[in-house]
Parts: structure tokens; C-alpha cells; sequence
């Protein structure tokens, strides 16, 4: 196990538990030089190479990933994500913080900007769906954005929080 803290968020193209495909797998490692963000995107969504990343984290930070993230990693990866990392899912500290709401809706509270303003999880599926039907790299590029500043915002917010 490493002993970097790791930022993960996941973008899927369905809407429920079973149907929901792993589109890209964003992961923020955290470094000297700030956070060094991995996303892995369609059929570099494997197993191997979410361990791979995993192998530098020592504690693994998400938001809602307790009831999304990681469940849906697990079905469709079969990778147990918090039983080989330690993981902490931010938003039951927001929550003791008077914080409720999605991950965008705390940012806006807290002031974190974003360039994706407006994007949501929904958006992104169509991101996706633009990308694989239609050949839309200009959608992929969005997605990706999407996905980056999940991460980082996730650093953030830790930070805001004064969560170790």
C-alpha cells in the first residue's frame, strides 16, 4: 500500500446499479507538485489498472462513494476498493457541517469555481454517448474536464474541511 492520498470519482453511461457502465474512472494522486490526476477511460477501464493506481494511494477520498462510487466499482470490476484502501467519503463530513446537497452544490456554498459550471451527472452520460455514437471528441474533451475537476475539487474540499 502507498501512502498518497487519492481523490476518485467515476462517470458511468446508465442510471442504475445494474446497468450502470464504468465510462471513466478519474483518480487525483497527491504530490509534492500538487495533485496528479489518472483517468482511466472506456476500455482502459480494467481491474489492473484501477490497482495499479491504487498501489500509491494510503487513503482513498470520494464524495457519495460509500453509496455510488465504490459499490458500483465492485460490481463492475470486482475491485473492493475500501477493503484494500482506507477510504473516507467526504460527504458525511459536509453533512456535519450543515453541508447537504450534491458534490456541486457544496462547491458553490463553499465558493469553489468550476470551468464545467452547469455540467452534471446526467450531462455527462450524453458527453459520452456524443462521444461513442458519434465520433464527438470535442464531448470526450468535456467529459474528461468534468471528471478532472471532480478530482481535484475533492482536495479541496478536504482541504476546506480540515479533514486529514
Amino acid at each position: 500500500m502507498g501512502t498518497r492520498r487519492c481523490y476518485l470519482d467515476i462517470e458511468t453511461a446508465g442510471t442504475g446499479f445494474g446497468s450502470c457502465q464504468i465510462t471513466v474512472i478519474g483518480l487525483g494522486l497527491e504530490g509534492p507538485n500538487g495533485i496528479e490526476v489518472i483517468q482511466l477511460v472506456g476500455h482502459h477501464v480494467t481491474d489492473l489498472a484501477l490497482h495499479r493506481v491504487l498501489d500509491e494511494a494510503g487513503r482513498v477520498y470520494t464524495y457519495n462513494g460509500t453509496r455510488f462510487d465504490l459499490p458500483v466499482i465492485r460490481r463492475g470490476l470486482g475491485v473492493d476498493v475500501a477493503g484494500r484502501v482506507p477510504h473516507h467519503d467526504l460527504m458525511y463530513d459536509c453533512w456535519r457541517c450543515g453541508l447537504k446537497g450534491g458534490l456541486k452544490a457544496v462547491e458553490r456554498r463553499l465558493g469553489i469555481e468550476r470551468q464545467t459550471q452547469g455540467i452534471d451527472g446526467r450531462m455527462a452520460m450524453r458527453l459520452w454517448w456524443d462521444y461513442v455514437l458519434h465520433d464527438d471528441h470535442d464531448a470526450l474533451h468535456t467529459l474528461l474536464l468534468y471528471n478532472r475537476e471532480d478530482v481535484t475539487n475533492l482536495a479541496l474540499l478536504r482541504t476546506r474541511l480540515g479533514v486529514d
